[in-house]
């Protein structure tokens, strides 16, 4: 359980202001260099420290995927920890020979589900894999996987990869996964950037996927609690089906579930050896680094890796253009509240900087959207837009919660008020400026923290553009009034739109929020709420120990807003250990 997915989710919004006489002209400095190979490598040297926030990004995420294996890129974030040959397990040449044998079982069991599939679609049974359905040879057979998973976990050694770092003063080993791009990050003391360079170029040379049915398993476990148990995860998820018509960013990045259970290792093996060659992979390290050093380690270690067969597929499938409103509504166990999704530019588009703008008139106490719906009229209790421009394809969201007896409707009448105002007069110089000057110095304030630095190098890598943060303030600075009202004029067309309305379902109550999280936007507080239902799942000590010790070293470098979230955190996960620690006592 990487508990900190949730923070590598908060921490690029929620870093520290910048310090006094910290200029918003400065310009990170980047080297690069390529191997024969062709990974990448970028680097920022900070002598004055003595650590490195090193990272490694697979050019690979949901999009790359295809139904039938969808969530594959999220389960490798899971299956890259297990160690390799040699770390992890006490005995390779068996921990490989049980690896095998798993598979043919599975082989066997993916076989009854076929024909269990083929008996659905002819309406024989209700459900294809319903526990009342099971026969006696796939119990048998799932009671032979399970007899080899345990004695593979009895070679393992728990956790070898993750200690050894640990064991070497390192911080912070996290992975996340996006539509677009893996990263693996991790800080590690100066003096042991070699160890980094061998750990991982070192489960990249010799993957082992060890218990990687066990490990889907999980995937599935987590899908259920991020998504399946929260108030509106489930109608979050369709929301985004429905969205896009024809673009593989449909599906969710944690998988759907059918394909969760039927996925295989040998479909695995295909994917990593398509997406994870280092001609599909770059580097990024911040702090206390000497290059010509960095450079030798990196042709020593990774340099080993050889170069994939051929380059990784594009994503050729385009969005089809939608050509009328799409409409959802949902009865759910929530404020009633409304989501709005328009087509727009994917990262690095022209027009995606003129929507960072847009949407900076929009959000904040002081934007057009907290006057108008909030402060104004006083029908919601939150609200907010969100320019998500990825790397294929983009999309811009509006979201607002009802205050009091109001409905979704009248938040919808009051956005559509608050459109027409931009879509008809141009903005003034003034309140142009004003967001301009905000949306640069939020992007300068993270460079101060190697960490979320060389985090922010990681995502716009995978993004495609290493060198967005260099360029951002310009492309900003040359927004126009005339630009932001084309850009109201061109993508916020009902036609371009899917509206989702949520009400409350009949005979529930509105779910009570902490006071510590109210701070908190709807969004962010419902990926919070999200992963509290993780922790109170988890069932082990150590990863929440790991994940305590990564929120308090966090907790004390976001604003004063939100440090009672932060300590919320804190004390669910010191709770949840209180529990555990009863239960083994007993």
């Amino acid at each position: 359980m990487r508990f900190s997915r949730l923070l590598l989710t908060l921490v690029l919004a929620l870093v520290a202001p910048p310090q006094p006489g910290f200029s918003s002209d400065a310009a990170v400095p980047i080297e690069t260099f390529e191997l024969d190979n062709g990974m990448r490598f970028y680097v920022v040297q900070r002598p004055e420290l003595t650590t490195v926030s090193a990272s490694w990004v697979a050019h690979v995420g949901s999009s790359n995927e295809r139904p039938g294996i969808t969530g594959l890129a999220h389960l490798f974030e899971h299956m890259m920890f297990k160690g390799s040959r040699t770390i992890g397990t006490t005995d390779s040449e068996r921990d490989r020979e049980i690896i095998e044998e798993q598979e043919q079982v599975q082989e066997e069991i993916r076989a009854i589900y076929q024909a269990d599939r083929g008996r659905w679609r002819r309406g024989e049974i209700e459900a294809p894999y319903a526990a009342e359905h099971q026969s006696d040879d796939l119990a048998e057979l799932q009671e032979r996987f399970r007899s080899l998973a345990d004695e593979q976990r009895g070679l393992m050694v728990k956790d070898e990869f993750s200690k050894i770092y640990t064991d070497a003063g390192a911080t912070f080993l996290n992975a996340m996964t996006s539509q677009d791009v893996t990263a693996y990050i991790i800080n590690v003391p100066a003096n042991k950037l070699e160890l980094w360079f061998w750990m991982e170029s070192e489960r990249l040379l010799n993957p082992v996927f060890r218990e990687f049915y066990t490990e889907r398993d999980v995937v599935y476990e987590e899908r259920r609690l991020r998504t399946e148990a929260t108030a509106t995860g489930a109608y979050d998820e369709q929301l985004n089906a429905m969205f896009w018509g024809s673009h593989p960013y449909s599906w969710p990045i944690v998988g759907w579930p059918s394909d969760l259970r039927v996925i295989t290792k040998q479909q695995a093996d295909e994917f990593f050896s398509t997406y994870y060659a280092p001609n599909n992979l770059s580097a990024i390290l911040v702090g206390n680094v000497d290059i010509a050093e960095a450079r030798r380690q990196a042709e020593r270690y990774f340099g080993r890796i050889p170069r994939g067969d051929a380059a990784p597929p594009d994503v050729v499938t385009l969005e089809i253009e939608q050509l009328a409103e799409k409409r959802m509504v949902a009865e759910c166990d929530c404020p009633p509240q409304l989501n709005i999704l328009y087509h727009t530019a994917p990262f690095g588009h022209r027009d995606d900087y003129v929507l960072d703008v847009f949407s900076g008139l929009l959000n904040g106490r002081t934007g057009r959207l907290y006057k108008s719906m909030i402060e104004g009229a006083e029908i919601a209790s939150s609200a907010r837009v969100a320019n998500l421009a990825s790397k294929w394809a983009g999309s811009f969201s509006v979201s607002a919660e009802t205050m009091g007896d109001h409905a979704p409707e009248d938040l919808l009448a009051q956005w559509e008020k608050v459109l027409a105002e931009l879509q008809q007069s141009p903005v003034s110089a003034a309140e142009l400026d004003k967001v301009k000057n905000i949306l640069t110095a939020d992007v300068y304030r993270r460079l101060e923290s190697p960490f979320y630095l060389m985090m922010q190098l990681a995502l716009y890598t995978g993004q495609g553009d290493a060198t967005y943060l260099n360029t951002f303030a310009d492309r900003v600075a040359a927004v126009t009034a005339e630009d932001v009202q084309r850009l109201a004029n061109t993508y916020f067309d009902p036609a371009n739109r899917l509206v989702g309305v949520y009400t409350r379902k009949e005979g529930t109550r509105a779910e009570e929020v902490p006071s510590e999280l109210e701070a908190l936007p709807a969004e962010m507080r419902q990926r919070v709420l999200q992963q509290i239902n993780e922790i109170n799942g988890q069932t082990e000590a150590a990863p929440l120990e790991e994940a305590l010790s990564q929120v308090r070293s966090q907790s004390e470098q976001v604003p004063a807003a939100m440090k009672p979230a932060f300590a919320y955190m804190i004390q669910v996960i010191q709770q949840r250990l209180e529990v555990l620690a009863n239960e083994g006592a007993r």
